[in-house]
């Protein structure tokens, strides 16, 4: 056989070995690609979003091998309803969210708190001379309409034998701070402890803030991550990723609460530096807060049952549902699902 041919044999040999190199390099990177994977919060980026944002800002859902997309909703209560339509893979809401989305019959659940108590708190003024909810018979308190959270302010009235009928209740929507400031209200009912009632200290106008579970609502998980039950159950692995990467940045963000900021001011440039960072500053304890021996997210099932049989007695849904059937701690660490 002429050299010439050899070489030609040697050359196609060549080619064809490093083009099955490349396609095997190919096929790795194909394996290896993130998921892409859809988170949407429950209001704007706020402090209440710290963990989530340092987890982006430091790589830590990348390493976990998604590709997370983050929505902030035009409406509050939207969320839940994308989950439940397929067009987000998991949302940020409310405990109390969940049982009336259950109640409506949306096969959405529970799979990890992210603030494992209540923020909504009831906030006047020192300067109001209001020594105790019993001192708001012949008040207004400003409210956000929330229907149970109105119940919320009844609850808390009749726990201090204070007539509802005595207190005047005003639906101001998203202006609670201005109705409180301006003297148009005495006292509000919806603002979080970690937000309002920072703001209020930042303004140097000496806040009382007390959240509901200690004036007589039961105890509840302020902020969820919810996830449609069939997918999280058809894709577990990709869920339990998620949370692990969110508990990464959550540790992270109390290890290193400047870079929290940053990743919060740096996802919604309208927020004001110095208030953020007195918010991120409250936040964070509460984000990392759990029970003692328990993973990251943990949601007390006997504590969903008692909010639930609250809920249920205050006609806000019909029938008192399994806590089975509201949430799922499967998802966390060393957790067996319930």
């Amino acid at each position: 056989m002429k050299r010439g041919s050899l070489l030609a044999i040697a050359l196609a040999l060549l080619a064809l070995v490093l083009g099955l190199a490349a396609c095997g390099e190919k096929a790795e990177e194909a394996s290896t690609e993130a998921q892409p994977f859809g988170l949407t919060l429950d209001f704007y980026p706020n402090a209440d979003h710290a963990g989530i944002y340092t987890a982006r800002k430091l790589g830590y859902f990348e390493e976990a091998g998604l590709d997370v997309s983050i929505d902030a909703p035009s409406d509050p209560a939207a969320p839940i309803k994308l989950v439940a339509a397929g067009q987000t893979d998991l949302a940020i809401s409310y405990e109390p969210e969940v049982a009336l989305a259950h109640d409506k019959g949306l096969d959405v659940v529970a799979i990890g708190a992210l603030v494992n108590r209540p923020l909504t708190s009831m906030i006047w003024l020192r300067k109001s001379g209001i020594k105790s909810v019993a001192d708001l018979k012949g008040k207004t308190v400003a409210t956000a309409g929330i229907p149970y959270q109105d119940d919320f302010l009844t609850t808390i009235l009749t726990r201090a034998k204070v007539s509802p009928g005595d207190v005047k209740s005003v639906n101001v929507g998203f202006g609670l701070l201005p109705a409180l400031l301006s003297g148009s209200a005495q006292a509000m009912l919806g603002g979080y402890s970690n937000v309002e009632g920072v703001d209020l200290r930042q303004r140097g106008k000496d806040p009382v803030v007390t959240p509901v579970d200690q004036l007589g609502v039961p105890t509840y998980d302020e902020l969820v991550l919810v996830a449609d039950r069939r997918r999280v159950e058809d894709e577990p692995e990709k869920f339990r990723l998620f949370i692990a990467a969110l508990q990464r940045g959550t540790e992270a963000a109390v290890a290193r609460p400047q870079v929290a900021t940053k990743a919060v001011l740096e996802a919604n440039q309208d927020l004001d530096p110095k208030l953020t960072e007195a918010e991120v500053k409250a936040t964070l304890p509460l984000l990392a807060a759990r029970t003692s021996g328990l993973p990251y997210g943990h949601m007390d099932s006997a504590e969903w049952e008692t909010f639930a049989g609250w809920m249920r007695d205050n006609g806000q849904i019909a029938s008192l549902p399994e806590p089975g059937e509201l949430l799922d701690n499967g998802y966390l660490a060393g957790e067996i699902p319930e």
